[in-house]
């Protein structure tokens, strides 16, 4: 397979209506990533001539979560998938090669299968070719006819298919490979569809068998890879079925998870050997959590954290984009916000850092050894240093740091006296 003979067109126009959302629809998220960002990673090690997608007229959004290096085309209207292909004409007015039609809201599609369909295109030198997949209840879908050949002879859609065609458990995924020559003068034959006012690629498998040009499918194993997002029932279930993917993945590396069904674990998380995570822990972000750790139950990890080897995060303690060193505890009803946490620190039940003021966020850092005791509140921008102590219910107030070995109690926090022995 060589991808270089290829043009990737990404079709992320749609508007989404059924998700009933200001937010574009390819703009949601899943398992921590936007569906449009999922669709462009997915591209990530073929090496495509162009990356052209086809946005909204309003999609500023939409572009901010791409990077510089793909193209963009704007379909001005919504008038359909066929209308959509249409408006990437300029960049594929001098190509000669095969054209790569993908959706940004079928965000389950795996490498593997891109790369096993790219080949079945080549090898079978088809025109055309249809990725496909099977469904015990297609309602909704466009049904794939075959010929007696096995090749494909047309795509119907819901509203026009007969009793007969509805029967028909093969569905259509709006994922193709054309060769573009064949599929640009296809194109000019497509006429608006009345009840929708919209043109469907879907026509153009009818009108290139009609000229004797074959179009072949290739049906993916599991359906899920090509399920559509287009409600938030969809989005939901994507969800889920993407979340036990994350899942399995970390049990494999050496992860105990002791109940999966109740962790959410976004796709974008790292996680080390030997690490337990309890029940009804979250952990979403750019988290990278290290070896011989022990996270919840009842724990929320957020944002960029990175946690050492054998840190433990008990139940209801949240951590967001905080650095804990390695062996610090912080077991009970904690709030960690922006923290720098050096090795070996206690946290002890109920500290916050309050690191908002209303305004701006500010650090909080405490130094190495340290303890902090049950109910502190520490009020950034504040520095705890090397095995300070602070007394419970202590309030470290704004830039009144503690200095190294010291202890602080009170309201606010002051340096504790040291007795002097008679």
């Amino acid at each position: 397979m060589n991808s270089q003979d290829f043009v990737v067109v990404v079709l992320a126009a749609g508007r989404g209506t059924r998700m009933k959302s200001s937010l574009p629809k390819v703009l949601h998220p899943l398992c921590g990533k936007s569906l449009i960002r999922r669709t462009q990673e997915l591209l990530k090690g073929f090496s495509f001539k162009h990356q052209i997608f086809v946005l909204p007229p309003d999609g500023d959004k939409i572009r901010e979560e791409l990077p510089q290096t793909v193209e963009f085309v704007i379909q001005e209207k919504p008038l359909g998938t066929a209308h959509a292909v249409l408006a990437s004409k300029p960049f594929l007015k001098d190509w000669k090669g095969s054209v790569l039609i993908l959706c940004a809201d079928v965000p389950l599609l795996s490498r593997e299968t891109i790369k096993k369909f790219i080949e079945k295109h080549e090898e079978d030198h088809y025109d055309g070719t249809v990725l496909t997949g099977r469904l015990a209840n297609p309602t909704g879908y466009g049904r794939i006819v075959r010929k007696a050949s096995g090749e494909v002879k047309a795509i119907v859609e819901e509203l026009e298919a007969t009793v007969y065609e509805k029967a028909i458990e093969e569905i259509n995924s709006g994922i193709y490979c054309f060769n573009w020559p064949a599929l640009s003068s296809a194109l000019n034959e497509i006429a608006l569809h009345p009840e929708k006012n919209e043109l469907y690629l879907t026509d153009v498998i009818e009108i290139m068998t009609a000229r004797h040009q074959s179009v072949g499918a290739f049906e993916v194993k599991d359906f899920r890879e090509v399920m559509g997002i287009n409600s938030r029932h969809q989005l939901a279930e994507a969800e889920r079925v993407l979340r036990r993917r994350v899942l399995n993945h970390w049990m494999d590396e050496g992860v105990t998870l002791l109940d999966p069904d109740s962790i959410f674990i976004d796709e974008t998380v790292v996680i080390g050997q030997d690490t337990i995570i309890h029940p009804f822990t979250v952990i979403e972000g750019e988290v990278v959590i290290g070896k011989n750790c022990v996270i919840g139950p009842f724990a929320h990890l957020r944002g960029k954290c990175h946690l050492k080897d054998k840190v433990e995060i008990g139940n209801f303690v949240e951590v967001k984009s905080s650095q804990i060193s390695g062996r610090v505890k912080a077991k009970h009803l904690t709030y960690l916000g922006d923290a720098v946490i050096g090795e070996g620190v206690n946290v002890g039940a109920g500290t916050i850092t309050a690191n908002y003021d209303g305004t701006h966020k500010y650090p909080t850092h405490i130094e190495e050894g340290a303890f902090i005791g049950s109910g502190t509140i520490l009020v950034a921008p504040v520095r705890v240093g090397k095995k300070a102590v602070t007394g419970a219910g202590s309030v470290v107030t704004r830039g009144k740091d503690v200095p190294e070995g010291e202890t602080v109690v009170g309201v606010p926090a002051k340096v504790l006296a040291k007795r002097i022995k008679s």
